[in-house]
């Protein structure tokens, strides 16, 4: 074969690899683009809907008709300890400080709201994105993916929503201090307050997907986690506190079902590894 033909070749081998990139490229930029759609439509309609965001959804655990305080009393009244383990929150005042306040907090509520419920169609579009690349015992392993990871995203803001939430808000807004008669709290640090107990929670609970494809890329064994599970119960406190209000009830709310999960993830783990040893006969060790 003449040289310039085997030149020939290999240019177009290398166009050939090119465009596949390019078109790869492409398909991503098409996934993110319908994804940022996803986000902006859904803001927008949590930003028309202010009124019964922020006054049924934000601001619900300063009401005392919040379903956690009545679940709670209704609970004791029910063991027969009449309102021993009633507890309800304080009468908080919400306060705007600085010009634009009010407009710039109602944004991003509408923003970290849009994700919280667009999170399984941007999940959906990376796994499709993904996915392809897989192989088919892969694809078959990680059927349901879109499904359990959003289920478990759902299950941790729901957690800190619905236990976090009312006991920080409780404790913090309640705590008390010589000279203040009424609690007050700026619009935003209130709100901020609410992401950081529910965005997170919902981030952490994906632990055992993650260990999933540490243990399938064979950088984690059921071994390993059980030897340093001291050492995760350490981490998992000092990430509740760094995640959660200084406060030691609140610490643990998040810490009990953080440990939880690693326990389940150690099961997860172990199944990888069966599998792998019925398919390879050898686990790799991390």
């Amino acid at each position: 074969m003449p040289l310039d033909q085997i030149d020939v070749d290999k240019y177009e081998e290398e166009q050939e690899k090119e465009m596949s990139f390019l078109e790869h490229l492409e398909e991503l930029r098409w996934h993110l683009v319908r994804s940022i759609a996803a986000v902006f439509v859904i803001g927008i309609i949590v930003f028309l809907a202010k009124d019964f965001v922020f006054d049924k959804i934000i601001f619900a655990p300063r009401y005392d008709s919040f379903l956690t305080y009545q679940v709670i009393c209704g609970f004791s009244e029910l063991i027969g300890m009449g309102e021993t383990l009633c507890f309800y929150p304080p009468d908080l005042k919400i306060i705007v400080i600085e010009l634009g306040e009010v407009f710039f907090t109602h944004i991003k509520v509408s923003v970290i709201l849009a994700f919280a419920l667009a999170f399984p169609y941007l999940f959906w579009e990376i796994w499709r994105f993904v996915k392809p690349g897989l192989y088919d015992k892969e694809q078959k392993a990680t059927r349901g993916i879109v499904l359990i990871c959003s289920g478990l995203f759902l299950m941790g803001i729901l957690f800190g929503y619905y236990v976090i939430s009312p006991f920080a808000v409780t404790f913090l807004a309640g705590y008390p201090l010589a000279g203040l008669d009424q609690a007050t709290v700026a619009l935003s640090s209130f709100v901020n307050y609410m992401i950081m107990f529910t965005v997170p929670s919902g981030l952490i609970f994906e632990l055992p997907i993650v260990v999933f494809f540490l243990a399938k890329a064979g950088l984690v064994t059921p071994e390993f986690m059980r030897t340093y599970r001291k050492h995760a119960f350490i981490i998992i406190l000092v990430l509740a506190a760094v995640v959660t209000p200084p406060d030691v009830v609140t610490q643990f709310l998040i810490g009990i079902p953080l440990f939880i999960l690693y326990e389940i993830s150690i099961h997860i783990a172990k199944r990888v590894e069966k599998q792998h040893e019925k398919e390879f006969g050898v686990v790799a060790k991390p």
